[in-house]
């Protein structure tokens, strides 16, 4: 008799990024492949889109690093795992993963972790800190770099007990189909954005914060004018500062001083990133320091656009360089904006090309349905040793 698999997935907060979409995709993944799924988190925006007939939602405050609260969340989730015989408890983050493995460790249940990002140290406390994502049976690194980057700076927790595996990020290519946009919601959104059909449209999209690189980004556009005498263009940055006030206002300001008002738009958010994606020629992710995996690169490939990122993290895993897009030397904005010049000069044929080899390789090797079944078969394989 084969024991039911029952997974419980914790993560701090189920918003829109990548970590959270993830796990919100093996959520339901499992629960689709006769497996128990059980998620627990403090809140999200993506909250209202789990489906509870197929996921079991716990609400806890897993986002807080207060050691009474992890002290709290860890004997909740030890009454959670008895009472519904959790097998694999996998957490996304390293709060809710100090409680995680002590819940795991009284009741001997197999523990799992997904390294999503560099988790960088400036002392030996905040390094200990960050070894809970490397005291599980099995890691699972997103992308080869974060794999290097564990063995470069965490060495020392890893031991031949313990697994540490690749298993690249996938996302919806069904989702993320310039087939299924709406060319009524194309043209709203034009409307809505203020956007002209016959200039060349860029795309950044991310946060507002100094390392995804907005600040090079409106620098490339000036030298883009200046150096290339390129502008028939207009660009968008598509992201929140969520509350970094003083950055998004300096950004306004480096626009003003490049006198870019009528060709740079700063929209807040957009519930439909596939709408977003669709109405650019190209998209750019411009990030300063590396990218764990890079969800913006793989995204609009998916979407059939030309990609130009930087050279570090993990869109240099993603993007095929002069294929599918191109990568451009990170923090450096005469770069970036030869690499824009060159994509602007391609004709509309060779635009659809490159876009069409993007959805190609985003097909074969970064399909969310491969990720889930990466996941699902790393679950059977603890269960059975």
């Amino acid at each position: 008799m084969t024991t039911k698999i029952n997974v419980l997935q914790v993560i701090p907060k189920l918003g829109y990024g990548g970590a959270e979409t993830g796990c919100y995709d093996i959520a339901h993944f499992l629960s689709e492949n006769e497996c128990g799924s059980f998620l627990v988190t403090s809140g999200g925006a993506l909250l209202k889109f789990i489906k509870k007939d197929k996921v079991k939602l716990f609400r806890l405050p897993v986002h807080s690093k207060n050691p009474l609260l992890i002290i709290f969340n860890t004997l909740v989730l030890v009454i959670y795992i008895i009472l519904f015989k959790i097998n694999i408890v996998h957490a996304r983050s390293r709060a809710p993963a100090w409680s995680c493995y002590f819940a795991s460790l009284i009741t001997k249940r197999v523990f799992v972790t997904t390294f999503h990002g560099t988790y960088n140290f400036k002392s030996n406390f905040k390094k200990f800190y960050n070894s809970i994502m490397l005291r599980a049976k099995l890691t699972i690194a997103g992308s080869n770099f974060i794999f290097s980057h564990i063995n470069e700076n965490y060495g020392e927790y890893l031991s031949k007990d313990k697994k540490l595996r690749v298993i690249f990020r996938g996302i919806n290519i069904d989702y993320f189909n310039s087939k299924n946009i709406s060319v009524l919601k194309q043209e709203k959104l034009k409307k809505e954005w203020d956007l002209y059909s016959n200039k060349f449209t860029i795309l950044l999209p991310g946060r507002l914060t100094y390392w995804k690189g907005q600040e090079k980004f409106i620098e490339a556009l000036n030298i883009l004018i200046e150096d290339y005498d390129t502008s028939n263009f207009q660009a968008i940055i598509l992201g929140s500062d969520q509350g970094r006030k003083v950055y998004s206002k300096k950004l306004i300001n480096l626009v003003q001083r490049y006198n870019l008002n009528k060709k740079v738009k700063f929209i807040n958010h957009c519930n439909e990133m596939p709408l977003a994606y669709s109405l650019a020629d190209v998209v750019i992710s411009a990030s300063i320091e590396p990218e764990a995996f890079g969800r913006v690169s793989v995204e609009a490939q998916a979407m059939g656009k030309p990609i130009i990122a930087s050279n570090i993290g993990g869109s240099k895993e993603t993007i095929i360089n002069k294929k599918t897009g191109f990568l451009y030397k990170y923090d450096d904005p005469r770069e970036l904006a030869k690499s824009l010049n060159t994509v602007i000069q391609l004709s509309p044929d060779e635009l659809k090309s490159m876009g069409n080899e993007g959805r190609k390789n985003i097909t074969k090797k970064f399909d969310v349905e491969t990720m889930c079944q990466s996941n699902l078969k790393e679950y059977k394989r603890l269960i059975k040793n």
